[in-house]
């Protein structure tokens, strides 16, 4: 999906990130609003941070190295005039959770992109414990516990938006990467159900379910590279141009691709599940590596 270009696109974007300044003295100049974006030092959560910037957004961005958030705040502070607060914490801690709860809590954030995770691959019984408790730890609690500190804030202003980060192996089971699959099918679940409860409230929950994206994710999940088609990969800017544009139409579930749509919407219906566990598997039996990425 391309990104919108035209003069009255980019008008209507920039709009988006204004906030509404009814019950203000006339003439107020409106805000601009805040987003938090985490795992924001690379791939798809420095395009959000890059593509919200566009649109007009203050940034809160948050990961574990410092110095890519300092590059990024660098060059959106000179490129799109925004401010840009940096955070460096580590979502696989009790600890660094509590640093971006307490900041949420300070009311001002308008959007959270719950994008920090990570994948692992491997067969189940040879891959380290503390490693897939460690996935664990940031796929499921730590965006939990953000989704959680952003709805209260939310719900009470009568609007925001939360954007988690899936997969399109929310939809089916990935032998191989089991403990990763298993982390995004709550992802996707967890999201469904707020999306339902905070709707009445003008708060936007969305899931953002990608396929293979051309990030370090790869790496970091001991992918063999040269056994995965390329062609079957899409740029993280339309991974983050359909899922901003989806939110904001107040979608539950966006899907970017047609390749990913059928992944996620047409086999898990047309063939039965030890065919889908099946053919799953295969494939990642072939590019994982069994060894693991960096933290």
């Amino acid at each position: 999906m391309a990104t919108e270009t035209t003069p009255k696109a980019k008008k209507k974007q920039k709009d988006e990130a204004l906030e509404d300044t009814a019950g203000q003295p006339n003439g107020a100049t409106p805000a601009r609003k805040r987003a938090l974006v985490t795992g924001a030092s690379s791939g798809i959560g420095a395009e959000f941070a890059r593509q919200l910037a566009a649109r007009g957004y203050n940034l809160v961005i948050t990961a574990r190295r410092k110095d890519r958030l300092d590059s990024l705040a660098s060059e959106l502070r000179h490129a799109r005039k925004v401010e840009v607060e940096t955070i460096e914490a580590d979502l696989a801690t009790s600890e660094g959770v509590s640093v971006i709860e307490s900041r949420i809590a300070s009311g001002d954030v308008a959007m959270l992109i719950n994008n920090a995770g990570f994948g692992n691959s491997g067969q189940f019984g040879e891959v380290s414990l503390d490693r897939e408790l460690e996935e664990l730890d940031l796929n499921i609690r730590a965006l939990t516990r953000l989704s959680h500190a952003a709805i209260r804030q939310m719900r009470e202003k009568g609007r925001g938006t939360i954007i988690n980060v899936g997969s399109t192996g929310s939809y089916v089971p990935v032998p191989y990467m089991a403990t990763y699959a298993a982390t995004k099918a709550y992802v996707l679940s967890f999201s469904e159900a707020l999306h339902e409860e905070a709707r009445q409230y003008g708060v936007v929950v969305t899931c953002l379910c990608p396929g293979g994206t051309t990030t370090e994710f790869q790496a970091v999940a001991g992918f063999d590279s040269d056994r995965m088609p390329r062609m079957a990969f899409q740029g993280p800017d339309a991974v983050v141009t359909a899922a901003l544009n989806g939110a904001r139409a107040g979608s539950a579930i966006v899907v970017p691709g047609f390749g990913n749509k059928a992944t996620a919407n047409v086999l898990p219906r047309l063939l039965p599940r030890f065919a889908v566990r099946k053919i799953s598997g295969n494939i990642f039996k072939r590019v994982s590596g069994g060894t693991y990425g960096p933290a």
